[in-house]
């Protein structure tokens, strides 16, 4: 066969092979048995190794082929992957809805979406094609995860249009793949996996993506990072977009016009829920309009226009054996239950929370409690209460020490707050769970360099503060239990590669405290170095957005500390990056230019500049860029081919630039 035909044969077997993926994995409609699809798959092999000029990017034999990896590579988010906020009970989902109603008033919908128990990821296409697939991380940074990603059949690897965009969904293991992995797992002797999440999580982090292959996972889409040029206007609108291009969406969705819509809808898949070939752990419930989503706006966590409700959480009994004390790295000591193994939303549980003296003291807790537990959130087990009336007479009183039981220091119980604090600075079990928390994934994001390897670390003397990180040498780490070449020299790109992380990594890491990773995002893009933040006033702190009085004095107290100055000095010499990589913060007071304080939507296609291009140079010079038309819009630069955003600025009477005057207007 000349290359001429091979190449019809080709095309006409990708595209025979690419339908019937959708029809089985996308749709549940299969159209051929599973041997004849398997026998065009081999024909196709065959052609694409006698003429491998002709296989393609959006090939099916594409989806599992390529080298093990030897780590993940970082992804920067184009926009932030935030999480939501959580409604509980029926109060919860009726005070968001009032809150809503506050700031939109009464036109509007919600769509209410089945909260899938899985792994977040996020999707980039460039003209089509899949290019690159990415977890969530820590909402800004994730890992690039796409030869794994590229094995879940209903992940299209070519759109039924040439569109760019970034789509965000939750990958998972449906329930009977869960069951026939365990199933080998427990033959094998392995320990099977807790349950489907984990499975899932565990299965896109394998380094080899054949067995990320054997896994059998699946996806359901659930937004869009990037609108662009879409024209869409609503979260049903982008749902109905997947869907024509190819997407796999959850089809249960379902748009309410109140609040009693959604609690039907919840009260409907409560009941279901156990029925579906998949596990769902809530319900999300968005704004529709995005026009009033970007009315409604933000908090520092996640979206003011979404919300996610959790199912109760499932409640069992046992038994109650230990408490034990952990002092975290602010000195506060933190009571743990040690209970008789059992199981508990798919996991088992052996430790639960107590949080502090006055909750035991509360609850009458016991140990030898006969307890009910259960998991909040499904995340974290707490126990819920004591079964007094089968106490036995066994049972003994819990009393809190009044000394550290890591350093023998004193014991207090500073103004205001119920928890007992140790306040020796030296404490080692604060030094080590500063150092845990400094290499977290959030922090200074440290791979490899996990809770044990610093617990054995610290135990050997090798680290005593997080400068000594930057210290550890080659033959120091050889030389420990159960590290080799590879995992040693693994850890040591990690550590140097934290070096170049922005301000921001490094200021949540130092753990000064009330002090979070969102604040600290704030005052590393307001003071742009260390050196800045360090000589910062009270007054300058406070007079920040997001900034308060608390948190300040802390601030303050923290660089006044001399050995705090001796940390950074060491961190500098060891070529620790002390400044922020972003965009600097100006107030918009202070910028002289006409975009300072204006709303700005971007639409159309661009041709001297990219989309981020334009949303940068607009930020740094005050500006606020926006998704959608409203009231609200100052401005809309209007590129080729713009859609109903102009539409919508022209009826609005809002003014409307083209690309040339944008670009002479940044000039100034």
């Amino acid at each position: 066969m000349d290359l001429k035909a091979a190449e019809k044969k080709v095309l006409e077997l990708q595209t025979l092979l690419n339908q019937y993926s959708y029809e089985y994995y996308v749709m549940d409609q299969p159209s051929v048995p599973d041997a004849e699809y398997d026998r065009l798959l081999r024909d196709l092999i065959e052609y694409e190794e006698k003429f491998p000029e002709l296989q393609t990017q959006d090939s099916p034999t594409q989806r599992v082929g390529g080298a093990i990896l030897d780590m993940f590579e970082k992804v920067e988010h184009s926009t932030p992957m935030l999480s939501l906020g959580n409604a509980f009970n029926e109060s919860d989902l009726r005070d968001f809805d009032r809150k809503v109603r506050q700031a939109v008033g009464d036109d509007f919908s919600y769509v209410c979406e089945l909260k899938i128990d899985g792994l977040a990821v996020t999707l980039q296409y460039e003209n089509g094609y899949f290019v690159r697939g990415a977890t969530r991380g820590d909402g800004t940074i994730g890992e690039d995860i796409t030869a794994n990603l590229k094995t879940i059949k209903s992940i299209p690897l070519k759109l039924r249009e040439p569109i760019s965009l970034e789509v965000r969904g939750e990958a998972f293991m449906p329930k009977k793949s869960f069951e026939s992995l365990n199933m080998v797992k427990e033959e094998r002797g392995e320990e099977p996996f807790a349950n489907p999440r984990n499975a899932a999580a565990g299965s896109l982090r394998q380094l080899d993506p054949k067995l990320a292959a054997k896994r059998n996972l699946d996806i359901f889409l659930y937004a869009i990072a990037d609108l662009g040029e879409t024209g869409v206007i609503s979260q049903s609108e982008g749902l109905n977009l997947l869907d024509r291009l190819g997407f796999k969406t959850n089809r249960e969705r379902k748009t309410c016009f109140n609040i009693e819509e959604v609690l039907a809808y919840i009260v409907e898949w409560t009941e279901q829920r156990p029925n579906l070939a998949y596990d769902i752990d809530g319900i999300v419930v968005k704004v529709n309009s995005l026009e009033q989503q970007d009315e409604l706006g933000y908090t520092a966590k996640s979206p003011r226009w979404a919300i996610a409700y959790k199912f109760p959480a499932e409640e069992v009994i046992t038994t109650l054996r230990e408490i034990e004390l952990n002092v975290g790295r602010t000195g506060v000591l933190t009571p743990t239950a040690v209970l008789d193994p059992v199981r508990v939303a798919g996991t088992t549980v052996q430790r639960a929370s107590l949080h502090n003296e006055d909750l035991i003291r509360e609850k009458d807790i016991r140990i030898g409690d006969q307890v009910v537990v259960k998991k909040a959130g499904d995340i974290i087990p707490e126990v819920v209460n004591v079964l007094a009336e089968r106490r036995t007479g066994d049972e003994l009183e819990f009393q809190m020490p009044t000394e550290c039981p890591e350093c023998s220091s004193e014991l207090v119980r500073l103004d205001g707050e119920v928890a007992l604090r140790c306040i020796n600075p030296k404490c080692p079990a604060q030094i080590r769970e500063g150092l845990i928390h400094f290499v977290s994934r959030t922090a200074m994001n440290i791979d490899s360099l996990g809770e044990k390897v610093i617990s054995l670390l610290f135990k050997e003397e090798l680290i005593q503060d997080v400068a000594d990180i930057y210290k550890l040498t080659y033959d120091q780490l050889i030389a420990l239990e159960r590290m080799g070449d590879k995992s040693v020299n693994k850890l040591l790109q990690a550590i140097e590669a934290s070096k170049s992380n922005s301000l921001e990594k490094l200021l949540f890491g130092l753990g000064i405290r009330h002090v979070g990773s969102k604040a600290a995002k704030t005052l590393a893009r307001e003071f742009g170095t260390m050196e800045a933040l360090s000589k910062a006033s009270r007054e300058e702190l406070t007079s920040i957005n997001e900034i308060g009085d608390k948190m300040a004095d802390s601030i303050v107290a923290y660089f006044e500390l001399e050995e705090v100055h001796a940390l950074l000095n060491e961190l500098e010499a060891a070529g620790v990056n002390l400044a922020y990589k972003g965009a600097r913060a100006v107030p918009v007071e202070e910028i002289d230019s006409f975009f300072a304080g204006k709303t700005v939507v971007l639409t159309g296609k661009l041709h001297q500049l990219t989309r981020n291009e334009a949303k940068e140079k607009l930020e740094a010079l005050g500006a606020n860029v926006a998704g959608s038309v409203s009231k609200k819009t100052d401005l809309v630069v209007a590129g080729e081919d713009a859609g109903s955003k102009l539409d919508k600025a022209e009826s609005l009477g809002v003014l409307v630039w083209d690309e040339e005057r944008l670009i002479e207007e940044l000039k100034k």
